[in-house]
């Protein structure tokens, strides 16, 4: 980045830029460590913050940001399978009401209809009640601005709590956000503008390119308010997220978002664990939210079910749970996400880069 570049992020002010020290060997060192074991990535729960009950939900404080953010997220793919408008909205009108506040979304959803229905659910005064996020896909300047624009118009609203670079899943994807004329300059230039508040970045490939951004990040000044990864029973043996990137999020107090907790349903056909253990599982761990894929009220049931009956489990019990999971998770087969190219959605589409 050069040096019209670095001015440009020291105005940005509710990411927070990063102190002097930030690239001190204290932030680097996670980045360059090995395979954490099991239980020290564990006993990470413990240092973070004491949810709150509220009703029928947690809240946890969404890392240095203060934001105090459901256990749950609203997945917003799922929502936009559903077949009718109506039937969607009723959905995330329920799951508002009953306490989760975390919406997720994305700008290439089934081609904006997630957006447009969520924005048509957040009308009537439940815009107020949630911290919506959504990603973009753009890589460059133009693109990344474009994406912003069209999200705020779909989901009809004058500014978005998260914006997140969507899928980081190649090692040149951190440079190309960060170089001259990439996605960042929109961003940052859209957090200066009030459209919108927090920059986080996702990906579901190899925890090494999530490290790779994170210091990518901090080469260039700036440090990411949130990181969303895979996060479950499989991931604990498997190209590990929770093991190589979580201690980094957590010493660094970078919000953490858990996703694919049951891995899209293929965790669940491992014949190893039920859904309600995937999702107290990847609760367990010191995730901010864990987003889920929610589609009708049966599965919304189940979300809630899982919160209701969550406690903070021992390590004995984490052992256990990861010994009937280590097995069918030792290559990869049920997390397709990192060993095919079905949800690389980027890839089917590299004009959504620009």
């Amino acid at each position: 980045m050069d040096i019209s570049r670095r001015s440009l992020l020291k105005a940005a002010s509710a990411s927070g830029l990063v102190a002097a020290g930030l690239a001190s060997e204290g932030f680097l060192q996670p980045l360059l460590a090995q395979t954490k074991p099991v239980e020290q990535t564990n006993q990470l729960l413990a240092e973070t913050a004491t949810p709150t009950r509220r009703g029928e939900m947690l809240y946890r404080t969404l890392g240095r940001t203060q934001e105090q953010v459901s256990v749950i997220g609203l997945g917003g793919y799922h929502i936009g399978k559903i077949q009718e408008e109506q039937e969607s909205i009723k959905l995330i009108r329920s799951a508002i009401d009953r306490g989760i506040n975390f919406m997720d979304n994305s700008w290439d959803y089934h081609d904006g209809r997630s957006h447009r229905w969520m924005g048509n659910a957040l009308k009537n005064g439940y815009r107020q009640k949630v911290f919506l996020m959504t990603k973009i896909d753009g890589r460059t300047k133009g693109a990344a601005k474009m994406q912003i624009d069209e999200s705020l118009k779909d989901l009809q609203v004058d500014h978005i709590d998260l914006i997140q670079h969507h899928e980081i899943l190649r090692f040149e994807d951190p440079d190309r956000v960060f170089g001259t004329g990439g996605s960042m300059e929109a961003v940052v230039e859209a957090q200066k503008a009030g459209k919108i508040r927090y920059i986080g970045f996702t990906g579901h490939k190899n925890p090494q390119i999530h490290l790779q951004m994170l210091s990518t990040a901090t080469q260039n000044g700036f440090r990411f308010d949130t990181v969303q990864m895979p996060l479950n029973v499989m991931d604990a043996h498997f190209r590990s997220f929770e093991h190589q990137v979580l201690p980094v999020l957590v010493k660094n107090n970078i919000g953490v978002l858990g996703m694919k907790s049951i891995g899209e349903s293929y965790i669940l056909r491992s014949n190893t664990v039920s859904a309600i253990d995937c999702l107290h599982y990847a609760m367990n761990l010191p995730t901010s939210v864990v987003i889920t894929g929610i589609d009708s009220m049966r599965i919304l049931d189940q979300a809630f079910e899982a919160v209701r009956t969550f406690e903070p489990m021992d390590q004995a019990r984490v052992t256990a749970l990861l010994a009937r999971t280590r097995e069918a998770a030792a290559k990869g087969q049920y997390e397709r996400y990192k060993t095919t190219n079905q949800n690389d959605s980027t890839a089917m589409n590299p004009a959504w880069l620009g």
